[in-house]
């Protein structure tokens, strides 16, 4: 006896594929009930009483800018901030000070979206 020896043959499974996991729907009524689901809460985002969206020129050889000012937020805070609005505009942005500096004219569309993100009062100058 040598290569030619046959190993037993194991049935076939009965779908097309092997499924690993098949067994363990059987024990599905066996399982402990879990706990109930957290209720979801249906809060407004809170956010920063007010911001002033204003466009500058000047010391920024021509380009337009659009400034964000007055949020009151801490500096990680306003990374997270800057991050989502840039991504929202498409624009490219930095952080200055207490300011966030978005490129570009955004003042028509800036407003809609700091109000879904939680600002009360949005001004525009």
């Amino acid at each position: 006896m040598g290569k030619r020896d046959k190993k037993p043959e194991t049935p076939a499974p009965a779908g097309p594929f092997n499924n690993p996991f098949a067994s363990l729907g059987l024990k599905r009524e066996a399982l402990p009930e879990g706990p109930p689901p957290a209720p979801v809460r249906a809060e407004e985002p809170k956010g920063p009483a007010r911001a002033v969206v204003r466009m500058e020129r000047k010391g920024r050889g021509g380009k337009e800018v659009t400034v964000v000012e007055q949020l009151g937020l801490p500096e990680v805070e306003r990374e997270k901030w800057l991050k989502a609005l840039k991504g929202a505009l498409g624009c490219g942005g930095a952080v200055e000070g207490d300011t966030l500096v978005l490129q570009g004219d955004q003042r028509e569309r800036l407003p809609s979206l700091l109000e879904a993100r939680g600002v009360r009062r949005v001004t525009v100058g």
